[in-house]
């Protein structure tokens, strides 16, 4: 083992009492957490408005200050992506991470303080690599490069002073020289635009390299590897990555692509696999055990101050929000963040349900806005993704992406869904594969078995299988492509259904 292998671990390993604190005191960092985001942004305009200055509790914090959309937030957000500054946070504001989302074609620019970039994202990263070492000590990882898909960065066109891009590419820009040492590709690859140049040089880049570990959204690292394969000429990539260890995850659930990688993609005993949750507006979770997969220990320290809201069987948000030690276990609750670059009792946008208490360990169920209700089935993300695995397992199917959308018939009082799905390994019998897909729905889903009963109000599943590269090119022609941008896997209406069949079609 090198030098420079043993020197990162023994740094990295140092870390775990800062993580055992998570563990053992998890709601004294919360509030002391808490205290800090009111100190600092009392003079701030957003904190003299609501009257930080005079804050004692969270109770007063909860009273004064309303929930915020980024709709709502968004005239703060823009005043600052144009030089103002002490409006929502009080350090200065040059950076802004870019979220498309996949329910609203407005993108979202999401301010990235100094504070927020070391103490939440680039924390992040470095626990993610101490809970990867404590799970696997005789790692060699660091002996090797890892593999990091990231976004790109642009100027704002009112103000070239702010910088903005995925969040990847922000936190990418800003690593230290250690970190930039044992990364790959070159910054200059890792940043650019162009997705189809990006990947082909990345491609060519990454395959002369010792890669040992990949950070990266499941769909991308699918398109990297087959372009390294058709570059290379190998069968596996195991061939061209020898010595490769762990592939850390995130941004879509990892259920459907799971027998993919272990089996088809990384069919090695030394590989692990590693979810992690963070988006644009901060670092939320790291997968501490790797024998619970799809949980993640919910980290308290990174100055992100958290709320819930429990969603109702059919979707819908409660009136009531809690803080962290009234959660339940199995409850379905929608995420409000408050964080250190002035984002105030903000909602994200996602669900989340708790696995554990003691320590808090989450698992993301869906989105709030994603979601089919067309005939009162209320199928969320989470249904969704758990039928699509295991009409996978049934068929011998390997799934590379997918998006389902209501289909309206008889003057729209009886319908179905309708899908389209792109395999890398297509099912034995495409009928099993939807059948399968509807009995696992209607067992999971009450109100969507409700509606399915004699087809009267839904009928079966329609599904179209798509042609390879399906999505790719649709994202591509939709100027989507990149780390940050996710197929929407279901949508309430028929605009992104019709758009992958009419891209098919053409």
């Amino acid at each position: 083992m090198s030098l420079f292998n043993e020197t990162l671990l023994w740094f990295m390993k140092r870390r775990m009492p800062r993580i055992e604190a998570i563990y053992e005191r998890p709601l004294d960092l919360q509030y002391e957490g808490l205290t800090r985001l009111i100190t600092d942004a009392r003079d701030t305009e957003w904190g003299k408005k609501y009257g930080y200055a005079d804050f004692s509790s969270y109770a007063t914090y909860r009273e004064r200050v309303p929930i915020s959309t980024y709709e709502e937030l968004f005239p703060y957000i823009e005043r600052m992506m144009q030089g103002e500054q002490q409006v929502l946070w009080p350090s200065p504001i040059n950076w802004f991470s870019k979220s498309s989302g996949t329910t609203n074609a407005r993108s979202k620019f999401i301010p990235v303080s100094k504070e927020s970039l070391e103490e939440c994202h680039m924390m992040g990263g470095k626990d993610m690599i101490t809970l990867l070492i404590q799970n696997k000590p005789e790692t060699k990882v660091f002996e090797g490069k890892g593999l990091s898909i990231g976004g790109s960065l642009t100027s704002h066109s009112m103000n070239s002073s702010m910088l903005m891009g995925d969040v990847s590419a922000v936190v990418m820009k800003n690593l230290p020289i250690w970190a930039q040492m044992i990364r790959t590709p070159s910054l200059d690859v890792a940043l650019m635009g162009d997705w189809d140049q990006k990947i082909e040089k990345m491609a060519l880049e990454t395959s002369q390299e010792n890669v040992t570990s990949i950070l990266g959204v499941p769909t991308w690292t699918l398109v990297l590897i087959e372009k390294i394969l058709e570059l290379t000429g190998k069968q596996s990539i195991l061939e061209v990555w020898p010595n490769f260890e762990f592939l850390v995850h995130g941004a879509v659930a990892f259920g459907p692509y799971r027998e993919l990688f272990q089996t088809h993609i990384f069919p090695s005993s030394e590989v692990r696999f590693l979810e992690i949750y963070n988006a644009s507006e901060g670092f939320f979770g790291i997968q501490d055990d790797l024998n619970r997969p799809d949980e993640m220990l919910l980290m308290l320290d990174y100055g992100i101050f958290y709320e819930f809201i429990p969603m109702g069987e059919k979707g819908e948000e409660h009136d009531s929000i809690v803080p962290l030690e009234q959660v339940e276990l199995c409850v379905n609750y929608a995420v409000v963040i408050s964080t250190n670059s002035g984002l105030w009792r903000y909602k994200i946008g996602d669900t989340v349900r708790f696995t554990s208490l003691s320590p808090y360990r989450v698992k993301i169920s869906g989105r709030t806005k994603h979601f089919i209700n067309a005939f009162g089935e209320e199928l969320i993300i989470e249904n969704a993704e758990q039928a699509v695995a295991a009409a996978c397992r049934a068929t011998d199917a390997e799934i590379k992406d997918y998006t389902a959308a209501p289909a309206y018939m008889d003057g729209g009082k009886r319908g179905s869904h309708e899908w389209v799905i792109e395999f890398s390994r297509a099912p034995k019998d495409l009928r099993t594969f939807a059948t399968v897909l509807d009995e696992t729905l209607r067992s999971n889903n009450s109100d969507y078995d409700a509606k399915r009963s004699y087809d009267l109000v839904l009928g079966p599943p329609k599904i179209h299988e798509a042609p390879a590269d399906t999505f790719y090119g649709w994202m591509r022609s939709r100027g989507k492509l990149g780390g940050q941008h996710k197929v929407p896997r279901l949508s309430n209406h028929r605009e992104f259904l019709e758009g992958v069949l009419a891209h098919i079609n053409q």
